[in-house]
């Protein structure tokens, strides 16, 4: 994935709102009802029975409600108010929310009406493939009383949320279910929608996504939905999107909100309004937050491999640049999570100015700095290669220039230093004496393929330990950038990043069997931040004809996570090796969860450790 900070530069924040909500006019759909007649409007009839307004576009005129949450900082200010004499269909919602562009001057538990323009807005825009929020604009507010009883909160639970997710998009609307009559009681998207602006709580809800640096958590409301020891909720296939997952986010002080991590929980009653945003979909924006609990969580700490155990690992240090604080930190991870791996390789290490775009595509400072602060630690003296890649060449960050590294620890390890590796060069496989060796190491899979445009190329080395030679290929593919969010209006989701992954999976399937049909049983780990699930075609494609197995699947479902985004504990960074380690007695697995799960992450990955005997 792109990291959350670089992903999240524009994002709707609790503490201040950066990014403009675009504003998107929807016409009511053909088939709608007739509009109420001026001065009878409520609030139902403007949200309606589907996701778009049947009044978008219109003028309405003193619609009445009570104010129920007011949002004061930001691009999206404004207020949610609510119908106190709801109709009696569940799909359509008696909230809804006023853009005011400025603070607005009514407080919660005011009486009021509002006149102004039924408006359909896309956090994000059109092309962000999220779901349209509907609010009245250009708004004309009239106070009639204050002190208020609010609307009594609409309880979330696990009772109340449908098992599944959401309807299959109408095919004659390219696969949106924006015109589809809503169903609440069948679909989770439905009865979040069917809420949309009105005032709601959770209660006692597990936080199964971290605190994040826009002041934002998840929570689930079905405590035992797909849910790992830690606290976690895990997402296993495609079909099983986990419906108790909700966003919470403030309307309160940021420096107020609490700092959780997965397995903490909001007891007592959590409310205010139902919001969507750019980011995440569904968010409850609390007025009242429930009292923090910690569920006690700690760090992981992997074993240390046996004296005949080679320990192989991967570690994505996002975006790492000689002027981050957080070097010692990476390097205790290194050496007392992790155990001091034998190899270790690194995804998302920046060039020697980081961001800067000075044409600089060396990070010899770096990696000496990282180097440096392992030893500091009580780590070994660890050696290492890598190939510079061209200038802006691989994705990331721009002016980053990240690049995939091996570290390897002399004194357990060997690495075979074999000329004509460059960023242009592809490496290749010839037989020697019936075995395998790469014609450069270190060297770089195809980097003109295709599949490799504007993305990392593969890092492969070839290591000796106990006298066994080893061929490591440390990888960093595509991001998921561009993907149709869960919670889109397309159903199912178009993701469209995939297609590249595909790509370069096939390529580094290929050159696997191309070790392979040198030497069958030659001993081949393939890893890195695969930006992929272990159930995913990426995958499927890479272990292709048995040539590779993604050694995560050893362990069980419920702990098959290395990453965590949006309430799902998923699987990201992989380990895949050829059939002599799989078969291999010995072998273990290991995702060490020192990240993902906690509010004061060094990266937003976990590391993943593998020992076996060559």
């Amino acid at each position: 994935m792109p990291s959350k900070h670089t992903a999240r530069l524009s994002a709707l924040t609790v503490a201040a709102v950066c990014s403009a909500v675009s504003t998107v006019l929807v016409t009511a759909p053909a088939q709608a009802d007739a509009a109420p007649r001026a001065g009878s409007v409520r609030i139902h009839d403007i949200q309606g029975s589907t996701r778009i307004s049947p009044l978008a576009g219109q003028q309405v005129a003193d619609v009445p409600g009570i104010v129920t949450g007011v949002r004061t900082y930001g691009s999206s200010r404004g207020f949610w108010f609510q119908d106190t004499r709801p109709d009696d269909d569940p799909a359509t919602s008696e909230g809804v929310f006023v853009f005011t562009s400025t603070t607005p001057t009514v407080a919660v538990g005011d009486s009021v009406t509002v006149s102004g323009t039924v408006a359909e807005y896309v956090p994000g825009g059109a092309s962000s493939g999220n779901q349209s929020l509907t609010q009245i604009s250009r708004p004309t507010v009239t106070v009639l009383s204050s002190g208020n009883a609010v609307p009594a909160a609409k309880v979330i639970d696990a009772r109340s949320v449908p098992s599944a997710y959401a309807p299959e998009g109408d095919p004659a609307a390219g696969g949106s279910v924006n015109g589809l009559t809503l169903r609440p009681k069948k679909y989770a998207l439905d009865f979040y929608e069917s809420l949309e602006g009105m005032n709601v709580e959770v209660a006692d809800a597990r936080v199964v996504t971290a605190t994040d640096p826009y002041t934002e958590l998840w929570v689930t409301v079905k405590p035992w939905e797909n849910r790992t020891w830690r606290g976690a909720t895990v997402y296993g296939s495609y079909e099983d999107q986990n419906t108790g997952r909700l966003q919470i986010q403030s309307l309160g002080a940021a420096a107020d909100f609490p700092d959780a991590n997965v397995g903490d929980a909001l007891k007592g009653r959590t409310e205010g309004p139902l919001d969507y945003s750019q980011y995440g979909g569904y968010t409850l924006v609390a007025n009242q937050l429930g009292e923090l609990r910690s569920g006690g969580l700690e760090r992981e700490r992997t074993r240390k491999q046996l004296s005949g155990e080679l320990a192989v690992a991967t570690y994505n240090v996002e975006n790492l640049d000689p002027s981050d604080s957080t070097f010692a930190a990476h390097a205790a991870a290194i050496v007392d999570n992790l155990r001091s791996p034998d190899i270790v390789a690194l995804e998302e290490i920046q060039d020697d100015d980081g961001a800067t775009d000075s044409g600089v595509v060396d990070a010899d400072v770096t990696v000496e700095k990282l180097i440096g602060a392992i030893e500091a630690a009580g780590g070994p003296a660890y050696e290492w290669r890598s190939i510079s890649p061209e200038d802006k060449a691989d994705g990331g960050e721009p002016g980053g220039n990240i690049r995939q590294v091996f570290l390897f620890d002399p004194e357990r390890v060997s690495f075979t230093d074999r000329a004509g590796g460059d960023a242009t060069t592809a490496v290749g496989v010839r037989k020697v004496r019936g075995e395998a060796r790469l014609t450069a190491s270190p060297g770089r899979i195809d980097p003109a393929d295709a599949a490799w445009e504007n993305s990392r190329k593969p890092l492969v080395g070839e290591f000796v330990f106990r006298g066994e030679t080893v061929f490591v290929v440390a990888n960093h593919f595509a991001s998921k950038g561009g993907d149709q969010p869960l919670h889109s209006p397309y159903q199912p989701q178009t993701r469209s990043s995939e297609t590249q992954r595909h790509l370069q999976a096939s390529a580094v399937n290929t050159f696997v069997k191309q070790i392979l049909k040198a030497q069958k049983n030659a001993d081949v780990v393939v890893l890195g931040d695969i930006n992929d699930f272990e159930f995913s075609r990426t995958t499927q494609l890479l272990e292709k004809d048995g040539a590779l197995w993604s050694a995560i699947k050893s362990l069980p479902r419920s702990e098959r996570y290395t990453y965590t985004y949006q309430g799902n504990a998923q699987v990201l960074d992989q380990i895949l090796v050829s059939p002599s380690i799989r078969w291999s007695l010995g072998r273990s697995y290991d995702s060490v969860h020192i990240n993902s799960e906690f509010h004061d992450q060094i990266s937003d990955h976990d590391p993943q450790v593998l020992r076996f005997r060559p």
